[in-house]
């Protein structure tokens, strides 16, 4: 039987979203291959970010190339490394900005993904609040001999708790946030429910009026549209504050912010961008990483993408020493190849293997056969140019499941099957001219 020790549920999360053609949200370490420095260089930038550093990456690549996976994977090694992570895709009903909450849609979202070593699945702001004065009530029960219930450890806690509200206070929106804190506090040690899910609700950005706010919490902003972002910083400062490493921000989808129909709204979304980029490449934001997955002509489209604001562009473009054969890794824009044939063959044995361990089967698959599978995928018309790593594993599953299914049939006929479905282009080159000549005569320009 395979030596692999993979728990069922990391094999049936990979085997279910590889078929599915969706990254794993677990278990990734299991099928990485390739990536190494770009790996490197985001991990130099958590160092970083712990010693109160800021980075913005944006990462591009083709559809199915790999961004969502180097994000997805990044993202739990973060957590792995303390560090608190919010996630979102960026969509038509979330934006940067918006004239329709588009931009506090994105903030709700990452706040709902908020997520720690304990709770990687999202859903971690009120475990991190709770963690929090649970271990201020312990390092003051050790410092000063108190037990549980006495009437002065409340006193220390509250006292504690304020200086690292007041800490914030200076900072943009800090007052108001710290006031929240606070009163989740009181909520927390009067056992008051409605109190605590009021000051849970204001920094989730669910409060809908200034009004609302004022009443229940005594707090007269909201977060909206114009200052998620500002939270977003001051999230970051508090999750060091409290013992965490920082806050890192992974949104993928960034294309959808280069479909923006309206010049004035997709142009707004790039100056909220714009303003993401200098906070923290200028140090006005600290603990803060912010991970931004796009295809490159969400980038260097120079009539929509963000090169045809100049900002922009004079910011991201590549220095004129750098080339794609001594890449550097340190600038803004990790751009993502294509995985390797070497590469690829590499991971489709991982998956052969997890496979077989997954369904509990011997291995049949040989690696001989493994190549035979590349070099027909690679040999297809076009696919140096348009074959991504997507497709290749999503028929590799596609071959995995059907010969474990169907114990008749052989690999080699699957194979000969697939390639018998595709004479379009040997039969194209056997054509005599004359034939071909008949063919286009038709087409009309």
């Amino acid at each position: 039987m395979n030596e692999l020790k993979i728990p069922k549920r990391l094999t049936t999360a990979i085997v279910n979203s590889l078929t599915a053609g969706v990254v794993p949200r677990v278990g990734l370490e299991y099928i990485a291959v390739g990536r190494k420095p770009e790996v490197e260089s985001i991990l130099r930038d958590m160092d970083n970010i712990a010693e109160g550093g800021a980075a913005f990456r944006l990462i591009t690549g083709r559809y199915g190339s790999g961004k969502s996976f180097l994000l997805q994977m990044i993202r739990n090694y973060a957590t792995d490394r303390d560090f608190v992570v919010a996630d979102a895709d960026l969509s038509p009903e979330r934006r940067l900005v918006g004239t329709k909450g588009q931009g506090l849609a994105t903030y709700r979202e990452l706040m709902t993904h908020l997520s720690t070593k304990t709770r990687p699945d999202g859903g971690a702001l009120e475990a991190i609040l709770q963690k929090w004065i649970a271990s201020v009530q312990q390092g003051i029960m050790q410092e000063k001999g108190l037990r549980p219930g006495d009437a002065e450890l409340d006193q220390e806690v509250e006292l504690k708790i304020y200086a690292v509200a007041n800490s914030m206070r200076n900072l943009v929106h800090g007052f108001d946030f710290a006031k929240v804190l606070a009163a989740y506090w009181s909520g927390y040690k009067l056992a008051d429910d409605d109190r605590k899910g009021a000051a849970l609700r204001w920094l989730r950005g669910e409060y809908p009026t200034r009004t609302e706010a004022r009443k229940d919490l005594g707090v007269g902003v909201i977060i909206d549209d114009d200052n998620w972002y500002d939270y977003m910083k001051l999230w970051a400062e508090f999750t060091a504050a409290i013992g965490y490493r920082g806050l890192l921000l992974f949104i993928d989808e960034g294309v959808n912010l280069y479909k923006i129909t309206n010049s004035i709204s997709r142009h707004s979304n790039y100056e909220k961008l714009l303003t993401m980029f200098n906070d923290t490449m200028q140090g006005k934001a600290e603990h803060l990483g912010i991970y931004l997955g796009g295809t490159p002509q969400f980038v260097e489209d120079e009539r929509r993408g963000l090169f045809s604001y100049d900002a922009l562009r004079s910011r991201l473009i590549d220095g004129r020493y750098g080339s794609s054969a001594l890449r550097t890794y340190t600038s803004p824009i990790l751009k993502l190849d294509m995985l390797s044939h070497e590469e690829i063959l590499v991971l489709l044995q991982k998956l052969r293997d997890i496979h077989a361990l997954h369904f509990q089967y011997e291995v049949s698959l040989t690696d001989e056969q493994l190549i035979a599978f590349m070099q027909m995928a690679v040999g297809r018309l076009g696919a140096e140019e348009l074959l991504t790593t997507r497709e290749v594993v999503r028929d590799f599953m596609d071959v995995l499941h059907t010969l474990h299914q169907h114990h008749d049939v052989t690999f080699e006929e699957l194979l000969g099957e697939r390639a018998a479905m595709r004479p379009d282009d040997k039969e194209r080159k056997e054509q005599p001219a004359d034939e071909l000549d008949d063919l286009l005569a038709e087409f009309e320009l």
